[in-house]
């Protein structure tokens, strides 16, 4: 079995956090690591996975929706015909795109420039795999 680990930066993308917030997690006891032959600090992905689902566990719980998916972003494009609008949202490195009504993006004002936060809930959910953790994992 191969395991996985990452480095401070890889965790911290994963995490959707700072480098450093990741090295204070580390030098605090919270997220266990090792160093590797170079001295780098490393995470485990077992470790970075249970210490995520802590995280996750130990959210306040706003949300007033069954949803789990939040993306805080910025408008970057609203394009509305007579009924519908469509309104892409550049959340990090992510683009989500939503579909609503023109009524609903007017009642928002979206607009390019206006922070929304993306509410995403779904039955069927793609999980694919990088092609290169693909080739780590195997």
């Amino acid at each position: 079995m191969v395991v996985t680990t990452f480095r401070i930066s890889e965790a911290a993308a994963l995490l959707g956090v700072s480098p450093d917030t990741v090295r204070r997690w580390i030098d605090a006891g919270r997220l266990p690591a090792r160093r590797d032959e170079h001295g780098h600090r490393m995470v485990a992905g077992v470790d970075l996975a249970a210490f995520a689902r802590s995280q996750i566990e130990a959210g306040d719980g706003a949300g007033h929706s069954s949803a789990r998916n939040h993306f805080r972003g910025i408008v970057t494009e609203v394009i509305k015909d007579a009924v519908m609008a469509q309104v892409e949202i550049a959340a990090g490195p992510y683009r989500v795109v939503s579909l609503m009504s023109r009524q609903a993006a007017d009642e928002l004002g979206l607009e390019p420039g206006v922070v929304a936060v993306a509410v995403i809930k779904s039955t069927n959910v793609v999980v694919e795999i990088p092609d290169h953790a693909r080739a780590a994992n195997q």
